[in-house]
């Protein structure tokens, strides 16, 4: 039986070259996030999955925890858990912010949760090329 090679790393839309031989897994998280269009929401799990690494949905939540001291700046109130759960929240200051954010951008949330997010989510894997 043939060994496989791994799967090269997805190329993105807009995907800008650092500078260095590999961008980090947290670069290539905000560039991806970066891509998520203003009225729309994507998932931790989704952005994993568009990067190959299908099972680092945390890796995601930490990268969108520290993205408000990158440049340029990343939507990361765009960014909710698999049934569109706010729970990134308590990391904005104030946590009402990534509410405020989203309904800015005419997503309407109710209990911390996207309304209509099946029809709201922005599958990232759909901007391969």
């Amino acid at each position: 039986m043939p060994i496989k090679k791994p799967a090269s790393q997805p190329k993105l839309k807009g995907l800008r070259p650092s500078g260095k031989r590999d961008q980090s897994f947290f670069e290539l998280v905000y560039e991806v996030a970066r891509q998520i269009p203003p009225g729309r929401v994507t998932s931790y799990g989704a952005i994993a999955a568009c990067l190959g690494t299908k099972l680092s949905a945390r890796m995601v939540g930490w990268a969108m925890n520290g993205s408000d001291k990158v440049k340029p700046t990343v939507p990361a109130h765009r960014v909710v858990n698999r049934v569109g759960l706010l729970s990134g929240k308590i990391h904005f200051k104030p946590p009402e912010k990534m509410e405020q954010l989203l309904k800015k951008e005419g997503v309407l949330v109710k209990n911390d949760t996207v309304v209509n997010f099946k029809e709201k989510f922005w599958d990232p894997a759909e901007s391969l090329i």
